[in-house]
């Protein structure tokens, strides 16, 4: 039987999203994912069935109440904390990403006890200081700063489309 898993403080996943700039809650990708080092250990299935998912959950809202993540969808479609940090970064290269990728997700609480998302649309959700601070970076600074996750090829929605015009045609 393995010990029960030590749970992170409030503080110390702040601290772990500050650090790693750019983290999933809880989905499998090429960045690090919060739910998992709250409980300092790898999670099958659903975190919702952790033993651990109310301290899970007591932390990731704490977490993304905090005023300093940003939620969206940003790593392969998933839900993503970005740290206010790379928030200038983002806006300076987030035309390379489908615009619900960068999407802010917000979770609100119906009169009837449900959790419903909001979607804010980029750029609406950016601070003006944010977007200042965005002018100034270059993209290969923004996507350095962002991560190696970010050199993944483009989605396919992004690319231009293939074009007809230089097919042959059949001469009469």
């Amino acid at each position: 039987m393995r010990p029960a898993a030590s749970v992170m403080t409030i503080d110390q996943a702040k601290s772990f999203v500050q650090k790693h700039g750019v983290v999933l809650a809880s989905g499998k990708g090429p960045v690090p994912r919060l739910a998992e080092a709250v409980v300092s250990e790898p999670i099958t299935g659903s975190w919702w069935s952790h033993p651990k998912a109310q301290e899970i959950f007591t932390v990731l809202q704490a977490v993304v109440e905090s005023g300093d993540v940003l939620v969206c969808r940003l790593v392969e479609g998933k839900v993503t904390l970005v740290h206010r940090r790379l928030w200038p970064a983002l806006v300076r290269v987030a035309e390379r990403f489908p615009k619900n990728h960068v999407t802010q997700v917000r979770q609100e609480h119906t009169a009837s006890g449900r959790h419903v998302n909001r979607e804010v649309p980029f750029p609406k959700w950016v601070p003006l200081e944010v977007r200042e601070r965005a002018k100034v970076i270059s993209e290969e600074e923004a996507l350095g700063a962002l991560g190696p996750w970010t050199a993944l090829p483009k989605p396919k929605s992004n690319r231009p489309a293939a074009s007809t015009s230089s097919r042959k045609r059949k001469s009469s």
